[in-house]
This record gives C-alpha cells, structure tokens and sequence, in this order.
C-alpha cells in the first residue's frame, strides 16, 4: 500500500521557501539607510530628467 502523505506539511514547507523569498527581496529593498535611499532616489531622478530632456516634440 501506498504511504500517507500529509499535505499540510508540504504546503506549509512551500509556504515558508515563498515567505523567505519574499523576505529576502524586502530586505534589500528597506534594509537601507535614509541617505542610501535619498541618494538611489536622485539617481533616478536626474536619470530620468535626462531622458525626458532628450525627447523630441511632434
């Protein structure tokens, strides 16, 4: 006869490996410092003013 198999179990060990994923990008995104933040921020900012400077008018 086959062997029982408790579902929970693996749904639970699955649920875990995805919250730690999960956790894992969540670190790296707010794991940083205000000046870490600020400092990616004006990264995009004057990233993006660049390429909208760099547009052509129809």
């Amino acid at each position: 006869m086959a062997e029982i198999v408790n579902l929970n179990r693996y749904r639970k060990a699955k649920d875990r490996v995805v919250a730690a994923e999960e956790a894992k990008n969540n670190r790296v995104l707010f794991g940083r410092k205000r000046t870490e933040k600020e400092a990616d921020r004006r990264v995009v900012e004057k990233e993006k003013g660049n390429l909208d400077g760099k547009k052509l008018d129809d």
